[in-house]
């Protein structure tokens, strides 16, 4: 019977991915037929050649960036609360995110706000850099901070003083800089273009299927760091893997995409409670298809209403995320989440 439940969820949350790439190709700011949408995609006449080019361009790039910036931080959220043991733990918490930001207001502020390539360029270099500069800070105080607890709180702190530079350099800033970092930082799934997907996505899928190889060391953690080290888990080495695979997916992430919140928090819960197990094996694969589900859906809802243009996916997740969070804390003694 619980084979048979784990099959119908996995169905039902593949199918929500389908309609929402779906939706994604088909909705839009620009209104297209979809007869026009099938046949730029199979490469028929379209009645507009610039249909195609939206099309193929724009929408299946970021339908596909929605999908794998969702799992991804879905992902890294997983892996983060288990090792924490920590529901509320999520890819920001320990401010790599925020390091990420910090590096690309750097970079925009330097530049000016332009938009060149260069510009693109710099903003993606500057991410990577913030983001692996704070990860390299964490792990160097890993070996001092042998507590998960305490590495969560020095993580927290150091997102704090990344904010704070953060906040000088946009007072410092122009108008056009401030501006062009207010516009990153709300987050959006099409800043992946056509040429960069590639890149994008096998970065992504490499990290998923890294993450598959933490299955048992995340089962035995969930009994407890002494269970954990008895059945042969080196407890700091899998902790410094896993907090280095979950800043990866947050930076590739949060360099094409923005700083995306609420995802990576959230999606765990919900693969928790639909699949009623904290068994890694079905919940970190459920986790992914949940996280591109919820992605796919967000991406969906910011391009649906096409009269008031894009809405920023920053808008949208917040919206869905803490609903859930006040469910998680009220119920929080009636679900088990690490059994």
């Amino acid at each position: 019977m619980k084979g048979f439940r784990t099959a119908i969820v996995f169905t039902i949350v593949i199918l929500i991915c389908v309609c929402t790439f779906t939706g994604c190709i088909v909705f839009g700011s620009v209104a297209i037929p979809f007869d026009d949408v099938l046949a730029a995609i199979s490469g028929g006449d379209v009645q507009k050649e610039s249909w195609r080019y939206i099309v193929m361009e724009t929408r299946i790039p970021a339908a596909v960036t929605s999908l794998l910036s969702g799992a991804a931080l879905a992902i890294a959220g997983l892996l983060m609360q288990t090792t924490f043991d920590n529901p509320l733990a999520g890819p920001s918490i320990l401010g790599i995110s925020t390091g990420s930001s910090l590096g690309v207001a750097i970079v925009m502020l330097a530049l000016g706000g332009t938009a060149t390539l260069l510009g693109q360029a710099a903003v993606l270099a500057g991410a990577f850099v913030g983001a692996f500069a704070v990860m390299a800070l964490l792990l160097a105080l890993s070996s001092v901070v042998r507590s998960s607890t305490m590495l969560l709180i020095v993580g927290m702190l150091i997102g704090y003083l990344a904010s704070s530079a953060i906040s000088l350099l946009n007072f410092f800033a122009t108008r056009e800089g401030v501006h062009s970092y207010v516009i990153w930082g709300m987050g959006s799934f099409g800043g992946v273009t056509l040429a960069d997907l590639p890149v994008f996505a096998a970065l992504t899928l490499l990290c998923v299927f890294l993450s598959m190889l933490y299955i048992k060391p995340l089962n035995a953690l969930l009994l407890g760091t002494r269970y954990a080290e008895s059945a042969g888990v080196n407890i700091k080495s899998c902790r410094n893997g896993i907090l280095l695979l979950s800043g990866v997916l947050t930076a590739i992430v949060t360099a094409w995409c923005g700083p995306i919140g609420f995802i990576g928090l959230i999606v765990p819960h919900i693969a928790r409670l639909a699949m009623r197990s904290s068994n890694h094996r079905i919940l970190l694969p459920a986790t992914a298809l949940c996280g591109a589900a919820t992605g796919g859906l967000c991406q969906m809802l910011s391009v649906a209403p096409s009269s008031w243009g894009i809405i920023p996916i920053n808008a949208i997740t917040p919206v869905i995320g803490v609903p859930i969070i006040i469910y998680i804390i009220v119920k929080r003694r009636s679900i088990f989440y690490f059994n």
